[in-house]
């Protein structure tokens, strides 16, 4: 497992595990919330923190996100801004990084150049026998200086958090606490993974998870993303994952790529009207890639494809099939977690890491489960997990349509993602359409994976290798899921 040495997700996953374990033995009441950071965290002494009482204040408070709720209340004594939002700053673990970008480390030789002091714009820096100064009140974080210094004796200490983000929704508060600027931030969760502290997490819905399961008189139903492959060990397919479901209480499961294949066919018929009419568009799966659309480029709103992401087309097939029914999506992502809210659907959204932590709060071992052979989606749908999948299998069920010849570029990572838009913003993108994912290499290096990257293209490799004569078409019509409305009228609520 990737984070099985990260003394981060390990705390987090001990704290989800132990809600969890409560919560199906009918023992998490308020006597045993309190005792849960004595139980992770037992004795006097500390182990990572300045003191065992500020470690125990960051685990109530991330017990308090493991119940659905923010980290500390809005209303709290010590007047910290909170806002209700998916990602969180868990504000006692916000160790308080040094606000001041670029400052001047012992490396400084006070050199003759002055190369430093030349390539300022700004006049913020000086000379002082002791060597560079920079005046922060001046200092606009340009890098300039650092740059040119021939001994790289001018370090950049931007906050690690600040640095994973790519659109600037992380400020550094008075108080010294990282805030999420919820007007710019797209859920995308790499902030999560960039804190070395361990300090942002997302809400979970892990306790409704577990209290649906054991509602006798509802049918749950999970839904796995195509990233599942390999996330619970090389062996773990799919097949064995829906068998290990089924051990931990839910009544069935439907993979999400068979919503992968619905996209596919819907999208490329509205892709192959697009290309006509001379028109170019982008993907909608990536729920942050939306959100960055919608936040950062709202002008080009009107490219996106108008088709729901895989997770909202599995939903409206289930919701079709079995009325009632509570469905949950598990997967890598935490951006899914924001759609869901946003759309209404599904019920509930997992990630790979509270269901490892359910999976141990049960003991069920997906490692040791059989599997479970009945496909339910072809090779394309599972493609969405990595970079380019969502366009081959577009470009598959075009083909299927009869319409060769269609070019798209695939973007993975905020960044790429930007360059892409640019393009089309300026009218300069060759391409008919461009798929865009928030994470690196896809949605298997979310936030939410628990896998090493390279065990996880291992196993989808597998799982799609001499399968290129898949037929998408073929598969909806075994599903009955040819007649599944995918359009999206607006980013608002589906109906159940």
């Amino acid at each position: 497992m990737m984070r099985e040495n990260d003394s981060r997700f390990n705390l987090r996953h001990e704290v989800l595990k132990t809600v969890a374990e409560n919560e199906f033995n009918d023992t998490l009441n308020e006597e045993t919330i309190d005792s849960i950071p004595f139980q992770i965290i037992p004795g006097v002494t500390a182990k990572f923190r300045c003191c065992v009482y500020k470690e125990r204040e960051i685990i109530r408070q991330r017990v308090r996100l493991a119940m659905g709720h923010l980290p500390i209340p809005v209303n709290n004594v010590e007047n910290i801004e909170m806002k209700k939002h998916i990602v969180q700053v868990i504000p006692a673990a916000c160790e308080g990084c040094p606000i001041n970008r670029f400052q001047v480390t012992e490396n400084c030789q006070n050199c003759l150049q002055q190369a430093c002091k030349k390539a300022c714009a700004f006049d913020a820096i000086t000379i002082t026998p002791k060597g560079a100064y920079i005046d922060q009140t001046k200092c606009r974080e340009c890098g300039k200086c650092s740059e040119a210094c021939p001994y790289h004796a001018i370090a950049d200490l931007m906050r690690p958090c600040r640095r994973s983000c790519d659109v600037n929704a992380i400020t550094i508060g008075g108080d010294r606490i990282a805030k999420i600027d919820t007007d710019k931030c797209i859920s995308c969760g790499h902030c999560v993974i960039g804190c070395p502290f361990g300090a942002i997490s997302d809400v979970s819905q892990i306790r409704d998870v577990v209290k649906a399961i054991k509602d006798k008189d509802r049918q749950v139903i999970a839904i796995p993303a195509p990233a599942a492959e390999g996330q619970f060990g090389p062996n773990v397919t799919i097949g064995r994952l829906k068998t290990a479901l089924k051990q931990a209480g839910f009544d069935m499961v439907y993979e999400t790529a068979l919503g992968g294949d619905l996209v596919s066919m819907h999208e490329a018929k509205e892709l192959i009207e697009n290309k006509e009419a001379g028109r170019k568009m982008t993907t909608s799966c990536c729920p942050a890639f939306v959100n960055l659309i919608q936040k950062h480029y709202p002008a080009l709103m009107e490219y996106v494809s108008t088709t729901v992401s895989p997770m909202q087309g599995n939903v409206r097939y289930i919701y079709d099939k079995h009325p009632g029914a509570y469905v949950v999506f598990i997967g890598p992502c935490i951006a899914k977690k924001q759609e869901a809210e946003a759309m209404g659907a599904p019920d509930a959204v997992m990630t790979f890491e509270e269901l490892q932590a359910l999976f141990d709060a049960l003991g069920v071992d997906p490692e040791n489960c059989d599997e479970e052979m009945e496909p339910d989606a072809t090779s394309y749908g599972r493609r969405f997990s990595s970079t380019g999948g969502v366009s081959a299998s577009v470009i598959k069920a075009a083909s299927e349509l009869g319409v060769e010849g269609i070019k798209a570029r695939p973007a993975a990572g905020v960044k790429e993602c930007k360059v892409a838009l640019a393009m089309l913003k300026a009218g300069k993108l060759p391409e008919d359409i461009i798929e865009g994912m928030a994470c690196e290499n896809g949605c298997i290096s979310g936030p939410g994976s628990i896998a090493l990257l390279a065990q996880l293209k291992a196993a989808r490799l597998k799982k799609i290798k001499d399968k290129d004569d898949d037929s998408i078409g073929d598969m909806l019509k075994a599903m009955d899921a040819e007649n599944v409305d995918m359009h999206r009228a607006s980013f608002e609520p589906v109906q159940k």
